[in-house]
C-alpha cells in the first residue's frame, strides 16, 4: 500500500475501518486524547507509557 503502519484518529473507528486495518496489517488507534486512546488492531506495535 502506501507504507503507513499506524493510523491515529480523534474519534471512533467504524467496523469497516477495523476490518480493513486488520487485512492491511495497519495499527488503528481511535479516541486519541492526552493520556488515553483505544487501540483497535495490532497493539504490539505500540509501547505503553
Amino acid at each position: 500500500m502506501c507504507g503507513v503502519e499506524i493510523l491515529f484518529a480523534v474519534s471512533a473507528a467504524t467496523t469497516l475501518a477495523v476490518e480493513v486495518a486488520e487485512r492491511c496489517n495497519l495499527t488503528l488507534v481511535g479516541f486519541c486524547k492526552p493520556g488515553r486512546a483505544t487501540v483497535y488492531t495490532h497493539p504490539q506495535r505500540l509501547i505503553a507509557g
